[in-house]
């Protein structure tokens, strides 16, 4: 079974970052995603509200870094929460939980967020990957050596399929 939903819009307003009793984060916001089409009598389009929600890491990412009216892509998967109001009834809130969180717009297109702290500014959960390594030691070199590249005339005979 497959649950994987990924969304881009603005939020609405800025991440609300808590912490558990154990000290763990979580930010809660908001993500207004246009609809993909116009209404037939010319209206204005409309938009979703999707409630999102981000723990550890990423929560700490997107509350530093975004703020509301910003552009932010999010990729997680949808869950269902059942919860009691204050007057007893019983509710349920779908809201994305949030795997991963990537910048929409440029720093210039929205001002708001302050600096990245880097130029990678689609890394996965707010952070750059480590380079990946490889058993025993060994690590992929930056480049290839030019010698290891041979240029081809135009004749297609020399190539090997």
């Amino acid at each position: 079974m497959l649950n994987h939903i990924t969304i881009m819009g603005r939020l609405t307003r800025d991440p609300e970052l808590r912490r558990t009793g154990s000290g763990v984060a979580v930010a809660s916001f908001r993500v207004a995603v246009d609809r993909d089409f116009q209404p037939k009598d010319g209206g204005e389009r409309k938009a979703d509200f999707i409630d999102c929600v981000a723990w550890r890491q990423t929560g700490e990412f997107i509350s530093k870094y975004f703020a509301k009216g910003r552009m932010i892509v999010v990729d997680g998967r949808l869950e269902m929460r059942d919860w009691t109001d204050k007057e007893g009834n019983k509710r349920t809130t779908a809201e994305i939980v949030v795997a991963n969180a990537y910048f929409g717009d440029s720093k210039r297109d929205g001002d708001s967020a302050g600096s990245y702290g880097g130029s990678n500014s689609y890394a996965p959960g707010g952070y750059s990957a480590p380079a990946p390594s490889y058993g025993g030691g060994y690590s992929a070199p930056a480049q290839a050596p030019a010698s290891d590249f041979a240029m081809l005339e135009d004749d297609d005979s020399q190539l090997p399929f």
